[in-house]
């Protein structure tokens, strides 16, 4: 992108008090940004209030160390775009949405955010051992038949989808709420250069912005609107999950739901929704056939769903059953002794099949 072109469209994203509405009001007057720039500030009073205009006059403090840092990124190569709503290459279903982004910063692989076929996977930063593990088999099987999975970043559920599509060896688009240059949270750091090399990473905030909380509610529009579909796979009443899922609905797009325990509150969000007419779905499957996509490997989507414990139950795992369950109910339902419990409990979780969740609770944790 010329510097001239990248400096227009930067200037709109950071003139303070210059929002995305107002921007595209600019947009649809004069033109693209480099147009509207070029035009007398009594111009510009004909769109905006007359303090606006006036603030419009003089680029931001530190502009120019601006551009030149954006300059300096997308001349790293790497697969690093700035790709504005002027751009062809820009998503038609983000475009088709009332609060595109004026620009999307990426970093990773062009195909992966042209693929058409496109699902959002979210849920709980603290999910459910049960809940991550539905959230990872779900989006391999799904990128195995072909979807490009849509998450966050986040910690848990979204970390979980990122992964199971990399599994697959499919397409993940990670949308997040800082500037391409750093990674939030930390921990995720390696993951976001696994998902570079095999998808990318999208922002619409310039580089340097830090993860401020306001950010996160703003970012799950563009999740919800890059995608056919949102599937939410355990949220809690007040989730941020649930805005996206509410988004994705008010854009014409499906929303699914996994129904989980009674007990748990992450289960809650998604029981609101499935009563609110969200698609429940058990399989990846149940997926596909709502989407009308045909699956082109049924097999690897059946190894990957969530299945039944088997082979190593000698009573007690059917015992715990599949919701979370505290030591002293699990002492009536088998009847052992409290260090015979104990120490098969211990193997249990040794071996992945069990779980513990706070509170002193356990689970039995599905295998896929």
């Amino acid at each position: 992108m010329p510097r001239d072109e990248l400096a227009a469209w930067l200037r709109l994203l950071l003139t303070p008090g210059l929002g995305r509405t107002t921007a595209r009001q600019l947009l649809a007057a004069f033109g693209l940004p480099e147009t509207i720039w070029a035009q007398a500030p009594d111009t510009w009073g004909r769109v905006v209030e007359p303090a606006l205009a006036q603030a419009m006059a003089q680029p931001a403090e530190g502009f120019e160390d601006t551009v030149l840092a954006h300059e300096r990124w997308l001349a790293q190569g790497g697969e690093r775009h700035a790709i504005t709503l002027a751009d062809p290459r820009y998503p038609a279903s983000l475009l088709d949405t009332a609060d595109p982004p004026l620009v999307l910063f990426v970093h990773g692989r062009l195909d992966a955010l042209s693929h058409a076929q496109r699902l959002a996977i979210v849920g709980s930063r603290n999910p459910t051992p049960q809940g991550a593990q539905n959230a990872q088999a779900f989006a391999q099987s799904l990128a195995a038949a072909g979807l490009t999975i849509v998450s966050g970043l986040a910690l848990g559920i979204d970390g979980a989808a990122h992964e199971g599509a990399l599994r697959a060896g499919g397409f993940t688009l990670a949308v997040v709420g800082t500037g391409l240059d750093r990674v939030y949270p930390s921990r995720h750091r390696d993951l976001a250069h696994r998902i570079v090399a095999q998808g990318a990473l999208i922002s619409e905030y310039p580089l340097g912005t830090p993860p401020l909380a306001h950010h996160f509610p703003q970012r799950n529009r563009v999740i919800a609107g890059l995608s056919m579909g949102t599937l939410v796979v355990e949220a809690a009443l007040q989730s941020g999950s649930l805005i996206t899922a509410r988004l994705a609905s008010e854009q014409g797009r499906e929303v699914f739901a996994i129904p989980g325990s009674i007990h748990a509150p992450q289960s809650r969000g998604c029981h609101a929704l499935i009563r609110q007419g969200a698609k429940l779905v058990e399989s990846a499957q149940d997926v596909l056939e709502e989407l009308r996509l045909a699956d082109p490997a049924p097999r690897a989507a059946e190894e990957a769903s969530p299945l039944p414990v088997g082979g190593a139950d000698d009573g007690l795992l059917s015992a715990l059953g599949h919701d979370p369950v505290g030591l002293d109910d699990l002492l009536a339902r088998t009847g052992l002794p409290t260090s015979a419990l104990q120490a098969r409990l211990l193997e249990l979780e040794l071996q992945g099949l069990v779980a513990r969740l706070p509170g002193g609770l356990l689970q039995r944790v599905a295998q896929g």
